[in-house]
């Protein structure tokens, strides 16, 4: 099988060990996974933001990049769905037979890792080892447009050591959605702060999510609460092994432990 990684653009530019993480658990796996290095971004803002029209050649490019491949992964639901969902509408608009044709053969072949590993490679314990207390936040996009259902949760219950503990009203939004938090900051921000407390609540050393963006805001949140959590892509979590350890990226310090001024 010949897999393709996207690694997405907030990965690519701000997150770069969850791609790697990725490819790590891949070929522990045995899958020969390589890295387009034609792709860009997915075209989700655009199309989000309703310039469909300028979605075009960034759709035309994605399928341009990742023809040929037999899977395509991504560490990311909100991506996945762009690819699955959005590409088509897209495709369609510009009047472009061929690139209709393009997008029929990459979209359903684009799967978010969870869905990957479980109904393509028909794994769920993946050879995973993270001592710590874990609570799983699961993303709109993942849950919504994509239905992954339990996956990351199957896949989470099977690693070693871990101590993994409900989020309470876990299906709710975490008020990021992309230009959304920029356009209506105040109520994203209230989310944000309704998620951020329910994570709190469930005592956990770690918030483990499969969308970095939805995790760049939430742990916003929680590092300006001095709260002590760390969050961290489900990937490095199943990226991890007692002989190849990975850490979550160290949390802002509690109020109690500060240092006195």
């Amino acid at each position: 099988m010949r897999v393709a990684l996207m690694v997405t653009c907030v990965n690519d530019a701000m997150f770069p060990e969850t791609g790697k993480a990725v490819v790590t658990l891949l070929r522990r796996l045995g899958v020969d996974v390589e890295f387009p290095a034609a792709q860009t971004c997915c075209a989700q803002p655009m199309v989000n933001t309703g310039y469909l029209d300028e979605a075009v050649p960034v759709v035309r490019t994605f399928v341009d990049a990742f023809a040929g491949y037999d899977a395509i992964v991504t560490p990311s639901g909100s991506c996945a769905g762009s690819a699955r969902h959005q590409h088509g509408i897209v495709a369609k608009r510009s009047g472009d037979a061929g690139l209709v044709q393009a997008v029929a053969e990459t979209a359903p072949k684009t799967y978010e890792l969870t869905e990957f590993l479980v109904d393509v490679l028909g794994v769920t314990d993946v050879g995973a080892y993270f001592p710590h207390r874990v609570t799983y936040h699961p993303t709109c996009h993942s849950l919504r447009m994509l239905g992954v259902g339990d996956r990351p949760r199957q896949l989470l219950e099977k690693v070693r050591g871990i101590r993994l503990t409900d989020l309470p009203k876990a299906e709710e939004c975490c008020g990021f959605g992309g230009t959304f938090a920029v356009k209506n900051a105040d109520t994203s921000i209230a989310m944000g702060a309704d998620k951020a407390r329910h994570v709190r609540d469930t005592g956990a050393e770690v918030l483990v999510a499969g969308d970095n963006s939805c995790l760049m805001h939430i742990g916003g949140v929680l590092s300006r609460q001095r709260s002590g959590v760390r969050v961290m892509h489900l990937a490095e979590i199943l990226a991890s092994t007692e002989d190849a350890p990975v850490l979550a990226a160290p949390a802002a310090p509690t109020r109690a432990q500060e240092a006195p001024r």
